[in-house]
């Protein structure tokens, strides 16, 4: 019988992105001067307030509350009547050393000897459902915000109202074999520019949202996924109504506080650890893009419709505690979800340096992770400076490396494909 499923999506605008972010932000710093840092840093964001807290372990100094406002000022908080703004909110700092006790059990002699950061289990999941091999309902989840955001930055005078903070949801209807069969409902909450009248304000941003942003969205997709449109979707655009009060103001932000809007929408699984304000180290995080990376191979192999992946570690020790598959009754081979199981761990070194090194993550490369999800992103070399003491340093960084189909060919030779 055919079945819904809902994922949802928030902007760089949401007070919890705005934490995340500048969690990273100081993260990519510290990698940039640094690049053996360790570091686990919160960030809580509200009425004209930040508070920055956490562990480090550097060799470098950094100005954290001129990183906080230039992250706050990029975000679009710039008006003073958002009740937090970029040059005026209060910074506090709490940031400290890193316990001995936790580094002992990370660092070795032996640099592949390097132990998990923490104790837990990390999912990867793909599906081949979309050419970045995410679950449909967040990428377009994720691509309503992203259309927003891109009109609000760089053509504003088509949506002149918007805010910094939005939400989005996507409801859609998969056949019994787990095919997107239409969309059924989108959901978009807005911040937005006071009006004279909330009914004039309701109908002009309705009509907007369903008449340019969907539109626009729906230009960007291959033929098949546009054809999922219809007459017939239901929108909730707004429903509660006057969204004006919102970002930090509205909503005291907190990082690592939406961890299936980073991932996968609610599609496969989640160990329950956040990844912004993490070094590498932290397996939280680096785990977490290393089964991404195991998942999305194996489904552009053609190996299975969808897969999830999971590996477990225990604090201090390098070795996975376990490598568990589920390619729910997809797999296009005769071998059991083990067997693929115990070949995964053949092809993929799962220690911690092992995946810190295959995927180039001691580089400053997660400010841009930090919205619009972890995964399912484009795999990129740019270039990135930083200033710290009225210097800058430039530095070249491949983004989202564990997006990149580097284990095709592997995969297929390992599994005869």
């Amino acid at each position: 019988m055919p079945y819904l499923f809902t994922s949802e999506s928030v902007s760089e605008g949401h007070p919890d992105k705005v934490a995340d972010q500048i969690s990273d932000a100081l993260i990519d710093h510290f990698l940039a001067y640094d690049p053996s840092s360790k570091v686990a840093c919160e960030t809580l964001v509200t009425t004209g307030q930040v508070v920055l807290a956490g562990e480090v372990k550097t060799n470098t100094y950094l100005d954290v509350q001129k990183i906080t406002r230039e992250v706050i000022r990029r975000i679009g908080y710039t008006k003073s009547e958002y009740m937090f703004e970029a040059d005026s909110c209060g910074i506090l700092s709490a940031i400290h050393d890193q316990s001995a006790d936790i580094n002992q059990g990370v660092e070795r002699t032996n640099p592949e000897d390097q132990g998990a950061g923490d104790q837990g289990m990390m999912f990867g999941y793909a599906t081949n459902e979309t050419d970045n091999f995410m679950p449909l309902p967040l990428d377009l989840a994720h691509k309503i915000l992203q259309e927003m955001s891109y009109i609000r930055n760089h053509d504003s005078s088509i949506l002149p109202y918007l805010r910094p903070d939005a939400k989005s949801q996507v409801t859609i209807e998969y056949s019994d074999d787990d095919k997107p069969i239409r969309i059924d409902t989108i959901v978009v909450s807005t911040q937005h520019d006071d009006f004279d009248t909330d009914a004039v304000m309701l109908a002009r941003i309705r009509e907007d949202i369903i008449n340019i942003v969907i539109p626009r969205v729906k230009a960007g997709l291959k033929p098949e996924l546009q054809a999922l449109f219809s007459d017939d979707i239901t929108y909730h655009i707004n429903p509660t109504g006057k969204f004006v009060i919102g970002g930090p103001h509205g909503d005291t932000g907190l990082t690592g506080r939406k961890i299936i809007v980073d991932t996968y929408g609610g599609k496969g699984a989640h160990g329950g650890g956040a990844f912004s304000g993490k070094d590498p180290s932290k397996v939280d995080r680096s785990a977490a893009y290393a089964t991404r990376h195991i998942a999305k191979n194996l489904v552009a192999a053609g190996l299975c419709d969808q897969i999830l992946v999971q590996v477990s570690y225990a604090i201090g020790v390098a070795k996975p505690c376990g490598l568990y598959v589920n390619t729910y009754n997809s797999a296009k081979v005769d071998l059991t979800d083990g067997e693929i199981a115990t070949k995964i761990e053949e092809l993929f070194d799962m220690r911690p340096y092992a995946i810190e090194q295959r995927l180039k993550l001691r580089n400053p490369i997660y400010s841009e992770t930090a919205a619009y999800g972890h995964m399912g992103r484009e795999n990129k070399i740019v270039k990135k400076v930083f200033g710290m003491n009225g210097s800058t340093k430039e530095v070249e960084v491949e983004l989202f490396t564990w997006e990149k189909l580097d284990y095709v060919d592997k995969v297929k030779e390992a599994f005869g494909l």
